[in-house]
C-alpha cells in the first residue's frame, strides 16, 4: 500500500489490532507495515515514531468510553456505570494497563474523560482536590484490577512463544505445584476447586463488590464534608 493512499486513523486502527494480538513488545514499525501490506518507511510520513504511535493508539481506545449525561445523573449509578465501563475497556485492550508503567499517556479523548469524571464526582459534593481524590481513587481501583487479567494475557503470550508446551500446559504445571504447597494452609486448601483458586483469578462478583464498597466510602465521605461547620 503505497504511502499516498494510507491514513493516520488507518495506521492507529491497525496499531490497535497489532497491540491486542501481541501486546507492546509485539508494536514495531515493520509488524505494522506487514498489516499495512506497506513499507515500514511509509508509515513515517504519518507517524513521528514508535512512541507517538502509542500516544495515538491509547488515546484512541479512550474513545470506546461512554461519558453519561449529567443532568439530573444519580452519582452513585453513574460512578458504577463509568467505573465498569473503563473497567471492560482495559480487559479488550490489556496492553494499555502495561503502558502506564512505561509511558506518560495523554490525548484528547483522555482528557475528556477525566474531566467528565471530576464532573461527576462535583455532583456528590467534592470540590477541588476532594474531587481530584475521589477520581483518582476510582481509577487506581480500575486499573489495579484489570492488572490480573492483563498479567495473564502477557505471560500466556510469553509462555506459549518459549516453545515448552502451550502456555496452558505450563499454567496447569506451576499451579498443581502451587496446590500442593496450598495444602499446607488451611484457608487455601479450603478454596481449591473454587473460582478464586485459578491464577491471578478471583470470583467473578469480586470487581463489583470492591468497588460497590469504595464508592461507600466516597458517599459516606462527600455527605460528611456536606454538613462539616
Amino acid at each position: 500500500m503505497a504511502r499516498d493512499t494510507l491514513t493516520r486513523d488507518q495506521i492507529v486502527r491497525t496499531a490497535i489490532e497489532l497491540l491486542d494480538a501481541d501486546s507492546l513488545e509485539g508494536l514495531n514499525m515493520r509488524a505494522l507495515g506487514k498489516r499495512l501490506n506497506s513499507a515500514a518507511t511509509a508509515v513515517y510520513w504519518h507517524i513521528e515514531n514508535k512512541d507517538n504511535l502509542l500516544l495515538l493508539a491509547a488515546d484512541h481506545v479512550w474513545g470506546e468510553l461512554d461519558l453519561p449525561d449529567l443532568d439530573g445523573a444519580d452519582w452513585r449509578a453513574t460512578a458504577t456505570a463509568m467505573a465498569t465501563d473503563l473497567y471492560r475497556m482495559f480487559l479488550r485492550h490489556p496492553w494499555l494497563v502495561h503502558a502506564f508503567a512505561a509511558h506518560v499517556l495523554y490525548g484528547e479523548n483522555k482528557a475528556r474523560h477525566d474531566d467528565h469524571s471530576l464532573a461527576l464526582h462535583e455532583t456528590a459534593g467534592f470540590t477541588g482536590a476532594q474531587a481530584d481524590r475521589a477520581a483518582a481513587a476510582v481509577f487506581t481501583y480500575v486499573l489495579g484490577n484489570a492488572a490480573g487479567a492483563a498479567a495473564t494475557a502477557s505471560l500466556t503470550r510469553k509462555l506459549d512463544q518459549q516453545g515448552n508446551g502451550t502456555a496452558e500446559q505450563q499454567i496447569h504445571q506451576a499451579m498443581t505445584k502451587a496446590q500442593e504447597i496450598a495444602m499446607r494452609h488451611p484457608r487455601l486448601r479450603a478454596r481449591l476447586g473454587t473460582a478464586a483458586a485459578g491464577y491471578a483469578a478471583a470470583p467473578d462478583d469480586s470487581f463489583e463488590l470492591g468497588l460497590q464498597a469504595l464508592l461507600d466510602g466516597l458517599q459516606r465521605q462527600a455527605s460528611a464534608e456536606r454538613v462539616a461547620p
